[in-house]
């Protein structure tokens, strides 16, 4: 067997010196930072069912202004990782944000990257460097680093959804802020009228978009008509899924955080192969069985549950219904893992 010694094996007086001088040994932790074969994981399955946390999100409606929030989120925080730290994952912060009606939540921007996913309730908008994205459950809305974005309400009943950033990351680099701005103002047109028409695409022959992201909306109903397209068509494949893209590159949406939609046929039971980064499910419509192995977990989401699962982890998912498809949407690391040269499937 291969000792390495223990730091309690050096002499007291020698382990002084080196703490003086702000040194460190590094062969007896050698193994807790180059684990063999798999890396040392502290995300831990876990899961977030909205029905209980709803209750607890519009409690915090009645507790607390939007003018004394400013954002009124709950956080989805792993416990493997503490509670203080407010990570879902290594490189993901997950929160459920409560809009309601009339309200409007100040223009700001911020280093990290952001995308909303819509949970549920109508009337509510982001607006997105002067773009005005209308919300409605199951879109997805970016909110990239360095673009000034802002919430507001015109509707009757609440609404919620599903932060995504990539704010654990960017803290670690000791590069998040955030700047206070001006309600802005709103500018014609929006990059998903011009996008999201299968087989066309603007011609940039003579004008370039100067946007570096020309989709900040990504409406759920092309989305979900994507994945039935995809599996009528190809009633033989086992894996539906899309991935978010930047459509002027074919790029990952944001070059942090990857985004996708899945869709399970009826009583099917699909095994996801082990991967590097760690991954989010999020469930818009029906009600699946998420299995990670390994930890020997199950969870059951039903509507707007959340769960997330460690990398490199075999991860099943299973529809519930024998008649009706499941529609789930992930977040993972993967291009943070691919940028690194550490994406790995097993």
């Amino acid at each position: 067997m291969n000792d390495l010694g223990k730091l309690e094996d050096l002499p007291a007086d020698y382990v002084a010196d080196l703490r003086a001088l702000n040194l460190v040994p590094l062969w007896p932790s050698l193994r807790a930072v180059l684990p063999p074969k798999v890396p040392t994981r502290a995300t831990r399955a876990t899961h977030w069912p909205y029905a209980s946390l709803k209750p607890l999100l519009l409690k915090a409606g009645e507790l607390t202004p939007i003018e004394k929030a400013e954002r009124r989120v709950l956080v989805l925080a792993n416990p493997g990782h503490g509670l203080e730290n407010m990570k879902a994952s290594p490189a993901m912060y997950l929160g459920m944000q409560l809009l309601l009606p009339g309200e409007w939540a100040p223009s700001h921007r911020h280093t990290p990257n952001a995308v909303r996913m819509i949970v549920e309730g109508e009337g509510a908008y982001t607006t997105v460097d002067g773009e005005k994205c209308p919300m409605s459950r199951g879109d997805l809305i970016l909110t990239p680093t360095g673009l000034w974005h802002e919430h507001g309400h015109d509707g009757t009943d609440p609404v919620v959804w599903l932060d995504v950033l990539d704010l654990p990351l960017v803290y670690y680099m000791e590069a998040s802020y955030h700047i206070n701005g001006e309600r802005q103002q709103v500018k014609q047109g929006s990059g998903d009228r011009a996008w999201t028409r299968a087989g066309v695409a603007p011609t940039t022959v003579f004008t370039r978009s100067d946007k570096r992201y020309p989709m900040l909306r990504y409406p759920w109903v092309d989305t979900r008509a994507a994945l039935l397209g995809m599996a009528a068509d190809q009633p033989d494949l086992e894996c539906v899924q899309v991935t978010y893209v930047n459509p002027e590159t074919g790029d990952d949406a944001e070059n942090i955080l990857g985004f996708y939609a899945l869709m399970l046929k009826p009583g099917q039971t699909l095994k996801l192969p082990a991967r590097s980064p760690s991954c989010v499910f999020h469930a818009i419509e029906g009600r699946a069985d998420v299995t990670v192995e390994g930890a020997d977990q199950t969870f059951t989401l039903a509507e707007a549950d959340t769960c997330c699962a460690p990398g490199y982890s075999l991860v099943t998912l299973k529809n519930r219904s024998a008649d009706q498809p499941a529609f789930i949407f992930m977040a993972d690391e993967s291009p943070l893992h691919r940028k690194l040269g550490v994406y790995e499937v097993r």
